[in-house]
């Protein structure tokens, strides 16, 4: 079965699936979902027997069907091999009456290297068959994580370049450090005074700016994009939930066929919109908890039907979700208006000319298979606590909001299901949050490396090399801009002054 993909706000703007992968962004600023979904006989017993890369294969073959197995074998055997530090890719932890999807074994310890190590080389491959000549130049704004990942697998890749743009006083120290000591003759980062919003938000005005595009291309220059709204970031990801589903059924934790639910902890909303395209395409899940931060526009718009972005905007101990712009939402919101294009281009201008947007009844109805609820600090401090002491496991903060939020829905429905809390970050890249949760106390003297010692003599868990590396590792970038002058310094970097 041929899947082509098509953009959110133009029907007709059809293109096949390494295309969608290069252009990441479509030209009318809309983002590509499948035209229609591929048919897929998901046998469980047979998958529940295969390895994550097996797996994967399955799943991504299906949405990237002009790639040929050779070329997405080829991708998949680069992307996930000895970067990760165990075989099972993504495992599942069972702890207490809780499961946990562990993303965070890659090479930056979070779960953008489930997808970020193999974007390089779907990309690459796409460039290929579409005959493009062009230097790629990814520019991807982060909120933390997508940053290192993706410069860790775009890092001297020949034929690309990559930007990125991050919240200067808006991500830890370790995310921070692990970007600024980034190498790679073909990587930038620079630092922004403003918000993630402010950094995705000019990097989709680049993207859409006509004049900078006939630059690019008189300097044999091509945008893409490494975040989630690229269809080749996403599509991976669906795998990792497939897999989980097989795994349980594999550890004889559930029968075939038994649905279950995922507590997701959701910012740009890329992570818990593949498990709904996993659930398109057949996978066995009841519920989807969309978990989120003191930034709890998701947690409204779910409960309210109205997405409004005009609200304080709340720096947070789960930085990666201060977020109050979900661009990966509008995959959704297209699927909601029943795949009507012009409905969902007039939400999104809504949303920029008015700071929001108000969905009707009939798509409200749709949304039944959320549940949305939110948790602030202290709740989620006491939630790394709480699983600590009880279970001696340990939780990155944004692990802990879906962990708390999941608790919350368990309050109020009663339900019993069995619930996968998908878990996106290594502890050890944020342990002033972990650690002082853990004692239920400020420690407002020690830096965040001497932290990761307090928090290995307590948890005792090894110290990932992740952090190691980087501890006396050269500062390799030191740009800073003002969030308007991003452009301006996108064509410094790229000479097209």
């Amino acid at each position: 079965m041929e899947i082509k993909y098509c953009s959110t706000r133009d029907k007709t703007n059809i293109v096949s699936p390494s295309m969608a992968i290069l252009q990441g962004l479509a030209a009318d600023g809309g983002l590509y979902v499948p035209q229609e979904f591929p048919d897929f006989d998901l046998d469980i017993k047979k998958l529940s027997k295969m390895s994550y890369q097996e797996v994967a294969f399955e799943v991504m073959s299906k949405f990237l069907s002009d790639f040929t197995e050779e070329e997405l074998k080829d991708c998949i055997k680069k992307a996930y091999d000895a970067k990760f530090d165990t075989l099972q890719i993504a495992p599942i932890k069972k702890v207490g009456a809780n499961y946990y999807l562990e993303l965070f074994h890659g090479s930056t310890i979070a779960f953008k290297d489930m997808a970020l190590s193999i974007l390089p080389h779907l990309m690459i491959t796409a460039a290929k068959k579409q005959k493009s000549n062009q230097e790629i130049v990814i520019l991807t704004a982060t909120s933390g994580d997508t940053g290192k990942a993706a410069m860790a697998g775009f890092s001297d890749v020949p034929g690309t370049k990559i930007i990125v743009f991050y919240p200067k006083k808006g991500v830890s120290p370790i995310q921070e450090r692990q970007m600024l000591t980034q190498k790679g003759k073909n990587t930038y980062v620079v630092g922004i005074t403003g918000n993630f919003d402010d950094a995705q938000t000019n990097v989709k005005k680049m993207f859409n700016n006509a004049s900078l595009s006939e630059k690019l291309a008189q300097e044999n220059l091509k945008f893409s994009s490494a975040n989630s709204i690229n269809i080749g970031r996403l599509v991976p990801q669906i795998a990792y939930y497939v897999y989980a589903y097989a795994q349980l059924v594999a550890k004889n934790q559930i029968q075939l066929g038994e649905k279950i639910n995922f507590s997701v902890p959701t910012g740009n909303f890329g992570n818990i919109l593949a498990g709904y395209y996993a659930k398109k395409i057949g996978l066995p899940i009841n519920q989807f908890i969309c978990a989120s931060n003191k930034n709890n526009v998701l947690t409204d718009f779910f409960r309210s039907g109205t997405y409004n972005k005009k609200r304080p905007f709340f720096i947070t101990n789960s930085p990666s979700m201060d977020i109050l712009v979900s661009s990966n939402l509008e995959r959704l919101i297209y699927h909601l208006t029943g795949e009507d294009a012009s409905k969902t281009k007039s939400f999104m201008n809504d949303l920029v000319i008015k700071g929001e947007y108000t969905i009707s009844e009939e798509m409200k109805v749709k949304l039944a298979g959320f549940y949305a609820n939110y948790a602030s600090e202290e709740e989620t401090a006491q939630e790394i606590q709480t699983v600590f002491s009880e279970n001696a496991y340990v939780l990155d903060p944004h692990t802990a909001v879906a962990g708390k939020v999941y608790r919350y829905y368990q309050e109020e429905t009663q339900d019993t299901t069995k619930t996968v809390i998908v878990s996106t970050a290594s502890p050890y890249k944020f342990p002033r949050a972990v650690i002082e949760a853990i004692l239920g106390k400020s420690l407002p003297k020690e830096t965040d490396f001497e932290l990761v010692e307090q928090l290995h003599q307590k948890a005792h868990l090894s110290i990932p090399t992740a952090v190691t590396e980087i501890m006396d590792a050269q500062i390799l970038h030191n740009t800073v801009v003002h969030s308007d002058e991003m452009q301006q310094e996108v064509e410094r970097i790229l000479n097209l002054n």
